[in-house]
């Protein structure tokens, strides 16, 4: 049976991802860093599913832990078909505002999703995937997003470079680039925001994590297996 790992899975757009693959018949390792109690329920509903999945603690920033996560994951299973880096951090402001530490925050993300990656490799499965999370942020000129876009531009490169890289062995490489979604990042903007948010679209409403989730779950099938190194917006046709 297929594995895949998704990092940050414990809550919204990660959980979403697990929870689908987990429905298309993937084992699925969940990787989380703090909120045990959210794998652990996680992995609880997948099993009331009739699925199969484990959970890892390790912060992908942490180069030491990423690497042991990968050692971990093909200890419990053995192999690896799809790796899904979703972990993050939202770190938006004034471009005046974002401090040193802030700034590290976001891009030690980026760097882990690099030797995530690097990480993976190895232990990919002929015709194995990965999905990489970015941001509709890039697309554009946000205000208050310059460091957290542009730690997820990076990451889209590393997409388009290392598609061209593994492609001999069917790998595939993609990036999807959500808009604004309704999980807990959101807690914090004013009804004024979503409504603007909801009008841009071409639905009228917000993304759900499931919207995305589906979006990764064809990525990560054979039926995706002509497309790699792409730049998927899910956005519902968002005009931000």
């Amino acid at each position: 049976m297929r594995v895949a790992l998704v990092t940050g899975a414990s809550r919204g757009i990660g959980r979403a991802i697990a929870l689908r693959l987990a429905a298309d018949g993937f084992r699925v390792a969940v990787n989380y860093v703090r909120d045990e109690t959210a794998a652990d329920e996680l992995i609880s509903d997948i099993a009331k599913e009739g699925g199969e999945a484990a959970s890892f603690r390790a912060d992908i920033a942490d180069l030491d832990a990423n690497r042991a996560l990968f050692a971990n994951v093909a200890a419990r299973f053995g192999r690896l078909d799809v790796l899904v880096n979703n972990a993050g951090v939202a770190e938006l402001g004034p471009f005046s505002a974002i401090d040193s530490e802030a700034y590290d925050r976001l891009f030690a993300i980026t760097r882990g999703t690099y030797f995530a990656m690097q990480n993976a490799i190895p232990l990919l499965e002929d015709a194995g995937r990965i999905v990489n999370i970015s941001t509709g942020l890039t697309r554009g000129w946000a205000p208050m997003a310059a460091a957290y876009a542009g730690s997820k531009a990076a990451i889209e490169q590393f997409t388009r470079a290392l598609s061209k890289e593994v492609g001999q062995r069917g790998i595939t490489v993609n990036a999807v680039l959500p808009g604004v979604t309704r999980t807990d990042i959101l807690s914090g903007a004013s009804d004024e925001q979503l409504e603007k948010a909801r009008q841009q679209t071409s639905f009228g409403r917000l993304g759900e994590p499931g919207d995305i989730a589906d979006v990764v779950a064809f990525l990560a099938s054979e039926s995706a297996r002509w497309i790699t190194g792409q730049l998927i917006v899910a956005n519902g046709g968002s005009t931000a």
